[in-house]
C-alpha cells in the first residue's frame, strides 16, 4: 500500500462482481468465447418514454444544478409511490433522490454510523455493505444464515448479534445474492427485536418488483408508526426500469435523518443529474405495463435455470423467489467457491461470483438478466465442467 493513502482506504476492496464482470467483458473483447453470469443488470433496454422525457430536458435545457436532494415534483412523485405501492407516508421532504441507490444505502451509513459503532448485516449480503460501514468507520458484523432459512435472518440469530456498539441493521429483500424475500411476519419479528434496543433498519428495497412463486414484497417501514421511525427504505431506478448506467436512486426517512443526509449530499455530489430525473420522473407516471412482462420472462428463466443447475450432479440450488439471482451450493466439490470459479472461467470460459465475495463460502451467484440461450449454454458448459470434478 501507498505510504500516502489514507488507512481507511487500505480497509477496502473493489467489488468482485463488478471486477468479475470487467474481466469477462475484455476476455470477450480479445476474441474470446466468454459468457458472463456476474453483472445485476436487466438485459431491457430503459422504455423509450423515460428516454424521450430526458432528451426533451437535455433539449430544454434542464442541464443546471437542482436542490441537493432532488427536484421537487420528483420527491413527491416518489413520496406518492411509497404510500401507494409500499403503504408508507413519506412527506416530500423525508424523500432523498441520489445518485444510485448504491449512494443512498452509503448516505445512511454516513448519517448514522460514528466511528466504532456495529452494523449487523446478514450474510451472504451484497459485497459493498461491509465496505460502506468500513467506509464510515464503523464495524460490519457478519452474522452467517444458513440453506435451512431460507438465506434469512431470524430474531434469535439477531438478538445474539446485538451489542451495546450496534446502530444498525441492514436488511435486503429481494435479496441479492439469494433472491430470499422475508414474509410480513418474519420483518415483524425483526422489527420488534430492533424496537427493544432502539436499533435502526436500512431496508434495501432495490429489487421489490421483481418477485415470483407467489412471493409478495413488505416494506418494513408501513408495518408500525414504531417501525417507520427506525426504518430508513432504500430504492431505486436501475433494477425495475432497467436504468442502472443513469444512476438515480431514493430514499425516505424521518425527517431528522433525511436533513442529515441532504446536507451530506450538498456536499458530496451538489445534486443528482439534472436531465436524469426528469427521466426518473417519467418512469413513475408514466406506462409501467412492460414490468410485467419481464418479470414473467425473469421467472421463466429462473425456473429454467434452476431445473438445469439441480440436473447438475454435486450442484444443489435453492429457489429463489426474487431479484435475478441464483445460489447454487457447490460445496460437494472440494473446492473453494474462488477456486471454483477460476477454474471455471479457465476450462469454460464461463464467468460467475464466488460465493466468498458475498460471505458464503461452498455457493456460487449466478445472475439470469440475460437470454435463454445464454442460460442453455451456460448451463451446458457447467455441467461440462464439475463432470471434469467429480
Amino acid at each position: 500500500m501507498d505510504s500516502n493513502l489514507s488507512k481507511r482506504s487500505s480497509l477496502i476492496s473493489p467489488s468482485p462482481t463488478l471486477a468479475l464482470d470487467a474481466k469477462a467483458k475484455q476476455m470477450k473483447a480479445a476474441g474470446e468465447d466468454v459468457i458472463s453470469f456476474c453483472a445485476g443488470e436487466p438485459d431491457f433496454d430503459t422504455p423509450q418514454h423515460i428516454k424521450d422525457a430526458a432528451a426533451k430536458a437535455l433539449a430544454d435545457n434542464f442541464t443546471r444544478y437542482t436542490p441537493p436532494s432532488g427536484i421537487p415534483e420528483l420527491r413527491k412523485a416518489i413520496a406518492q409511490k411509497f404510500a401507494l405501492d409500499n403503504g408508507i407516508r413519506y412527506e416530500p421532504s423525508e424523500v432523498i433522490v441520489s445518485c444510485g441507490a448504491k449512494h443512498s444505502c452509503y448516505n445512511v451509513f454516513l448519517a448514522l454510523c460514528d466511528e466504532g459503532d456495529e452494523v449487523i448485516i446478514p450474510a451472504p449480503y451484497w459485497v459493498s455493505y461491509p465496505e460502506m460501514a468500513r467506509l464510515v468507520g464503523a464495524e460490519p458484523f457478519i452474522v452467517p444464515t444458513t440453506e435451512q432459512s431460507g438465506f434469512k435472518l431470524t430474531p434469535d440469530l439477531f438478538r445474539e448479534a446485538i451489542s451495546p456498539s450496534t446502530k444498525l441493521l441492514v436488511l435486503c429483500s429481494p435479496s441479492n445474492p439469494t433472491g430470499a424475500v422475508y414474509t410480513r411476519e418474519e420483518l415483524e419479528a425483526l422489527v420488534e427485536v430492533a424496537a427493544e434496543d432502539d436499533i435502526y433498519i436500512l431496508s434495501d428495497e432495490i429489487y421489490e418488483k421483481l418477485i415470483y412463486g407467489g412471493a409478495t414484497h413488505v416494506s418494513p417501514a408501513s408495518l408500525s408508526d414504531e417501525a417507520r421511525r427506525l426504518v430508513i427504505t432504500v430504492n431505486g431506478f436501475s433494477k425495475s426500469f432497467a436504468m442502472t448506467g443513469w444512476r438515480l436512486g431514493y430514499l425516505g426517512a424521518p425527517e431528522p435523518i433525511a436533513r442529515a443526509i441532504d446536507s451530506i449530499q450538498s456536499h458530496a455530489t451538489s445534486n443528482p443529474t439534472s436531465f436524469a430525473q426528469k427521466g426518473a420522473l417519467a418512469a413513475l407516471q408514466g406506462g409501467q405495463d412492460f414490468l410485467a412482462q419481464w418479470v414473467l420472462e425473469f421467472d421463466r428463466r429462473r425456473q429454467k435455470f434452476t431445473k438445469g443447475l439441480n440436473a447438475i450432479e454435486g450442484v444443489r440450488c435453492p429457489e429463489s423467489l426474487g431479484a435475478f439471482y441464483l445460489f447454487p451450493n457447490i460445496s460437494s466439490f472440494g473446492l473453494t467457491s474462488a477456486e471454483f470459479c477460476q477454474r471455471l472461467l479457465e476450462q469454460e470460459k464461463m464467468a460467475v461470483v464466488p460465493g466468498s465475495a458475498f460471505g458464503a463460502e461452498g455457493c456460487i451467484r449466478l445472475s439470469y438478466a440475460c437470454s435463454l440461450e445464454q442460460i442453455e449454454n451456460g448451463r451446458a458448459r457447467l455441467d461440462k465442467f464439475c463432470a471434469t470434478l467429480k
